[in-house]
């Protein structure tokens, strides 16, 4: 489905834990699209606040490390690596102690206007699935198709503590659920583009759905949304 002159965005919004990463990762293979995780972005600096014990209320210094930031992605098979300023944070970025304050500081203003100009450009003049908790309402409202993907928070919290455990991040699933009910509150409640379904998305639930069975049901809704018989 790659080519032709008019590049085509897929927006996949949703709260943490409801798969965006794993199935927009997918998608993206299956179609032969980039895929582009912008949540990466605020959690580089988000690690780079922690390395530098910087308070969250310090602003001008939070965005000044967007301003000198280096991310690269790179692919190693279906997953996906993330390079900050040339090191290998694909790990680093996923550590509770990042999961505690993304969202404290994903909610500043200043930092979301520098980020977008990012984003924007990351994408240029490519095929991409893009997720994130705003693609569709903010970063790119003329996405071609827009996602809304979405499960029950304890199911949520099932998947990200069974994750966490996968890569050695030693957590349980109590402590995954406070933490998620927590971000859930932040994303939705803060004031410059906050967490919610784009009035033209289509919500998919991915509560009792496999992977395989929710890109497949998105890849049905591409082909109805762009028109082709195929993807």
């Amino acid at each position: 489905m790659r080519g032709g002159k008019n590049k085509v965005i897929i927006a996949i919004d949703g709260p943490s834990g409801s798969g965006k990463g794993a199935i927009s990762r997918k998608l993206a293979n299956e179609i032969g699209f980039d895929n582009f995780d912008t949540g990466a972005l605020y959690r580089c600096v988000s690690l780079e606040v922690l390395r530098n014990n910087i308070d969250i209320a310090n602003v001008d210094e939070i965005v000044k490390i967007s301003k000198k930031m280096n991310v690269v992605f790179k692919k190693d098979g279906e997953n996906e690596m993330v390079f900050f300023n040339g090191e290998d944070v694909t790990k680093a970025i996923r550590e509770d102690s990042v999961n505690e304050i993304v969202s404290e500081v994903s909610k500043i203003k200043e930092l979301r206007e520098q980020i977008l100009v990012i984003q924007r450009e990351l994408v240029q003049d490519k095929n991409v699935v893009v997720e994130g908790r705003d693609i569709g309402t903010s970063v790119f409202p003329n996405a071609a198709v827009k996602i809304y993907l979405d499960a029950d928070i304890e199911e949520r919290a099932r998947r990200r503590n069974k994750e966490n455990l996968e890569k050695g991040i030693n957590t349980t699933y109590e402590e995954t659920l406070k933490l998620l009910q927590h971000r859930d509150k932040i994303d939705m409640e803060r004031e410059v583009a906050p967490l919610k379904k784009a009035d033209d998305a289509i919500i998919v639930d991915s509560t009792e759905l496999t992977i395989e069975e929710v890109v497949d049901k998105i890849k049905l809704i591409v082909n109805k949304k762009l028109g082709e018989k195929n993807v």
